[in-house]
């Protein structure tokens, strides 16, 4: 009997990793192209190598956001508080290290705390309450941003000497750097927080193809029901994905509080649309069952890189850029329906 069962949930996870990495290379695909078209149409600062190394150094916090997110959108659900969590870790930490004389390695902990804190709760109340995780994490937002005017509603800099020094240190990448108009050799680099990024990107991926708990994720999101006759605790795996979720919030929301080295009430604000919309650009399917991590790290870069190239076509009003991020969010998912419509027949032996 235990061969039997362990037959098919392989092939179920076989099949939704084909799906996946089929949405994952339309993406990098996408994303190579408009890059490269910006580089040959637009030229200026996408010739530059430091260009985009910063897609990376300001988009740090939003990758290992949206890490989290895909893994909760690949069971089926949605975490909406990313954003709040990040804007009250960044002021939780700013006061603890300004106003209380703390030091880095405690605020970093307290960071992990708090989200670790939100995670439990709502993977809680999401997988043994059964409660719709859109509203448990809507909740959850409204607390985190209520929290963070609680603890301190005026912004400031941070001023804490160890801090700045942290937030201040540059990754030197070789063989990337450029020689300015007085002749100086300039080194390109990254901030800490994208090493932090990539380990997370690199791990989460790790975990989600190569292990019997990341396919489970792939298994109940899915068919929950089907999970269930294979023998995989559908309850704990909801719940461990907003556990994972909640505490990459931790760890984001202090990547991005090294990167903004401040703190106000209004950081973050739209990070938990951005992470989602990544996402689903990345090749996460909303229905669940289907996404990659690596995708979904091209997914913010995607987002990053047309704001810049609307940017840098003149078009600098806010509206601009909610039109085209709206634009490109809707051809993906256009994108995506069509692919899965197709495979969906060629499985079925509809011609």
């Amino acid at each position: 009997m235990a061969k039997t069962s362990s037959a098919p949930k392989q092939g179920g996870a076989k099949k939704s990793l084909n799906d996946t990495s089929l949405l994952m290379l339309i993406t990098v695909v996408v994303f190579v192209v408009m890059y490269l078209g910006a580089m040959l149409i637009l030229k200026g600062g996408f010739l530059k190598p430091q260009a985009f190394l910063n897609l990376f150094n300001d988009n740090a916090s939003l990758i290992i956001l949206s890490c989290g997110m895909s893994l909760v959108m690949i069971t089926g659900g949605i975490d909406i508080s990313v954003g709040g969590v990040t804007a009250l870790v960044c002021m939780c930490c700013a006061v603890y290290l300004d106003k209380m004389g703390g030091n880095v390695a405690v605020s970093a902990l307290l960071a992990l705390a708090i989200g670790l804190g939100f995670g439990l709760v709502q993977g809680f109340l999401v997988a043994y309450l059964e409660i719709q995780p859109f509203i448990v994490t809507l909740a959850g937002m409204f607390f985190a941003k209520g929290m963070t005017t609680i603890v301190n509603s005026e912004p400031f800099n941070v001023a804490h000497e160890g801090f700045k020094a942290l937030s201040g240190t540059r990754v030197n990448v070789p063989g990337m750097g450029t020689v300015n108009k007085l002749g100086e050799y300039v080194n390109a680099y990254v901030e800490i927080g994208v090493v932090v990024a990539l380990v997370v990107v690199i791990l989460m991926f790790c975990m989600l193809r190569w292990t019997k708990f990341g396919r489970s994720f792939y298994a109940v999101g899915g068919n929950s029901q089907s999970a269930l006759m294979l023998g995989i605790n559908v309850k704990r795996t909801k719940f461990m994905s907003h556990l994972l979720c909640g505490l990459l919030a931790g760890v984001g929301g202090f990547v991005y509080f090294l990167h903004v080295a401040s703190c106000a009430p209004s950081h973050a604000s739209g990070a938990e649309m951005n992470a989602i919309a990544s996402s689903i650009i990345g090749g996460t399917l909303l229905t669940g069952g289907v996404g990659n991590i690596v995708g979904t790290m091209f997914g913010v870069l995607s987002l990053s890189t047309i704001k810049n190239i609307v940017s840098s076509a003149g078009l600098g009003e806010a509206w601009w850029t909610g039109i085209t991020t709206a634009a490109m969010l809707c051809l993906f998912l256009v994108i995506q329906s069509v692919v899965m419509s197709v495979r969906k027949k060629k499985q079925l032996g509809v011609k």
